[in-house]
């Protein structure tokens, strides 16, 4: 069932796409997040993240590319690459899913990401987009961490975006 809607998916944007000019877009943007759970007391549970984003619209849907910079994601620095589909314009919903680099080594397992949205175009070609994000995983380990831990997070952020 899910293959059928994939392919539905796929299909009315390849037919659409050509109807609807593709728009790209570049941002600069920052979060600033918050851990669901108490961690360790020497354990920071929020903090900021940077990141780089790429938006392709087509028409009402469009597809994000992320890559983010946690400074200090439970006492280590991480990246976190990630990919979104977004439904809507100026106010809108999806989906995503991504994965942390930190330690020298990629997470054992990805995150999946909700996220809700607000994309204003303030100037010409120039947007703010204030977003809230959901990410969660089952479980994760961190460095020196005997134990998984739950890493469900909360995080609200702002990008700001050039059409190109």
């Amino acid at each position: 069932m899910r293959a059928v809607w994939i392919a539905v998916v796929a299909m009315v944007m390849l037919l659409a796409g050509p109807a609807m000019a593709g728009e790209n877009r570049l941002g600069l943007g920052a979060n600033y997040w918050v851990a669901l759970s108490d961690l360790d007391s020497d354990v920071d549970n929020s903090g900021f993240s940077w990141l780089l984003s790429y938006q392709r619209h087509f028409g009402f849907f469009a597809i994000e590319v992320d890559g983010e910079l946690l400074p200090d994601r439970f006492g280590e620095t991480a990246i976190a690459p990630q990919a979104y589909f977004l439904i809507g314009k100026a106010i809108y919903g999806g989906v995503g899913i991504g994965i942390v680099y930190s330690d020298s080594s990629f997470a054992d397992q990805p995150f999946f990401a909700l996220r809700a949205g607000l994309d204003l175009e303030f100037l010409p070609g120039l947007h703010l987009d204030i977003s809230g994000n959901y990410r969660f995983n089952d479980t994760a380990e961190l460095h020196d961490s005997a134990t998984n831990i739950d890493t469900d997070t909360i995080f609200l952020g702002a990008t700001v975006r050039i059409e190109l």
